[in-house]
């Protein structure tokens, strides 16, 4: 989001960490530096992985797939939370009929949402409803992204030269697609 970038101009790095306890875990760090935003210095979001077929179901096994995620919690500064915003809204009194203006916060599309993750549920028993599975999925194609693209190549990034990258392997996709109808 827009609102996001200031806030993002302090990022100074992304670090993967394998997990030594579970060989395809990961914990993505965010290194910021001091900023008028938050107290933080590093956001993390560890990616918890499942690895091993089911004993019960052995080939419904597609490979690795993260089955939790644990974010962080970010220490704003006062009135400098971009995951909220402010809005006023006229409230009626009942009884009287004298109406008033009250300031409520509510939840605003943000990049450091990231960091608070929908619950995955713990066992097989409890069923996901599909907004949350949707959320879950769309966070953990996030973080296998930067992962997997972002961090690799960062210098390309930097440089811009990744940007360019994918523009051309996408124009490139397009003319493939085209020829086979």
């Amino acid at each position: 989001q827009e609102h996001d970038e200031p806030v993002l101009n302090h990022l100074q790095d992304i670090k993967v960490k394998f997990t030594e306890s579970d060989p395809m875990g990961f914990t993505l760090d965010f290194h910021f530096d001091t900023n008028e935003y938050f107290t933080n210095t590093v956001l993390t979001k560890q990616y918890i992985m499942r690895s091993e077929p089911d004993e019960a179901d052995p080939f419904s096994f597609e490979g690795p797939e993260i089955i939790k995620c644990k974010g962080c919690s970010i220490d704003w500064k006062k009135g400098k939370n971009v995951t909220v915003k402010l809005i006023k809204k006229k409230q009626k009194h009942k009884g009287r009929g004298s109406t008033r203006i009250v300031t409520k916060s509510v939840p605003n599309d943000s990049f450091f949402n990231f960091f608070a993750p929908p619950e995955a549920p713990e066992g097989d028993e409890e069923e996901v409803d599909e907004d949350t599975e949707a959320l879950l999925a769309a966070d953990f194609e996030i973080g296998h992204f930067i992962r997997e693209r972002i961090v690799p190549r960062a210098v390309l990034y930097f440089t811009g030269e990744a940007l360019d990258e994918d523009e051309y392997e996408e124009e490139e996709g397009e003319e493939e697609e085209g020829e086979e109808e």
